[in-house]
């Protein structure tokens, strides 16, 4: 099945597996971790931690959200202040720092199996090629995910004086495509 959907996924880029080497998918890896490590990404992608962080871009060192929300099970802060309390859904609102960034969905944290603070390039990797670790997720669904998220559109542009990771959503999806043409390498 996982090399069927590789075959339809790159069949539509107009690339076959067989011209995409396993050091163009570690490359391609490199530059989703680049992605996927930046403090933009990690201060939602917290796992079992309740709290968002405010750690990196123009926070300082590293500390959780400074309104003392917690996300708690439900991931959008029900049990205690709702991310919406601040973030409020709105479509095309470019509210530039210190404002609460707002975005066309609800404001919530990913997936509790979604952890990516702290987490190590490999460690990262492993997660991301596993659907069981992924939200379920097969490498198109992955790169459907960065193309029709509002919130991976917002973290690549995120507002007036905030900083944001390298390259656009249409690269890194491509990277995804990549990285599971070639079999989704780790090292």
């Amino acid at each position: 099945m996982r090399g069927l959907l590789f075959a339809l996924l790159i069949a539509g880029t107009g690339a076959s597996a067989q011209t995409v080497t396993r050091e163009e998918g570690l490359a391609a890896w490199d530059r989703i971790y680049e992605v996927a490590s930046h403090p933009r990404c990690t201060n939602c992608h917290v796992g079992a931690q309740e709290a968002p962080m405010w750690q990196g871009l123009t926070y300082g060192d590293s500390a959780k959200h400074g309104m003392g929300v917690k996300a708690d099970e439900s991931r959008i802060g029900a049990e205690s202040m709702p991310c919406r309390t601040c973030h409020v859904t709105a479509v095309g609102r470019d509210i530039g720092s210190p404002s609460a960034p707002q975005i066309e969905e609800a404001w919530r944290l990913p997936p509790v199996e979604l952890d990516w603070l702290e987490e190590s390039s490999a460690s990262l990797c492993a997660q991301l090629r596993d659907p069981a670790l992924n939200d379920g997720h097969d490498i198109a669904q992955l790169a459907e995910h960065l193309r029709s998220s509002p919130f991976v559109a917002w973290g690549f542009e995120p507002g007036a004086g905030r900083s944001k990771p390298v390259g656009s959503v249409e690269e890194m999806a491509r990277d995804v495509e990549i990285w599971g043409a070639a079999g989704s390498p780790c090292q």
